[in-house]
């Protein structure tokens, strides 16, 4: 089984959305003070291997610097950067959705606008400004599968749309 897995910072750097998308149950969020090693490995249970883009160079470690849980340790990894740079797609993960024709409707967001809707929601507890950054970071984790499927990895569209959120 597969896991898609994308995180979301703040300005300081700490973890603000892990999101992971399944085919079998959807996409679960963990967020703020859900964001919890239990919780995340709950999330992952009955996972192989994770997919993501660039997670070599910012998701994995990341986690491993501010949650103290190194996933390589416990999952086989494919970075879908990897697989793009080999084929000759440059550019971050829009750009690529892009050349490969995956539509998305955050269309113009980028992981620079991440942090400062993270912001909005804490200083001015702005619920469209967190239900935005759920929606691109949920959009992330389900083109991954989709990117994954467009470069010949694997066979299947995703298909599970049930999403899942875990607050504290």
């Amino acid at each position: 089984m597969r896991a898609y897995l994308d995180i979301e910072t703040a300005f300081d750097g700490s973890i603000t959305v892990i999101g992971i998308y399944r085919t079998d149950l959807g996409t679960v969020q963990l967020v703020g003070g859900g964001i919890t090693d239990l919780a995340l490995y709950e999330a992952l249970d009955g996972s192989r291997t994770l997919v993501t883009f660039n997670g070599t160079g910012f998701d994995l470690p990341i986690i491993r610097k501010r949650m103290y849980v190194d996933l390589k340790l416990d999952f086989e990894h494919c970075d879908l950067l990897h697989v793009c740079r080999k084929r000759g797609l440059r550019g971050g993960l829009k750009k690529v959705e892009i050349a490969m024709g995956i539509e998305r409707d955050t269309a113009g967001m980028s992981g620079w606008d991440a942090p400062r809707l993270w912001n909005l929601y804490e200083t001015n507890d702005d619920q469209a400004a967190l239900q935005t950054l759920l929606d691109y970071n949920r959009e992330d984790v389900v083109n991954l599968a989709t990117l994954e499927m467009h470069l010949g990895l694997i066979s299947h569209t995703p298909t599970c749309t049930a999403v899942r959120h875990i607050f504290v």
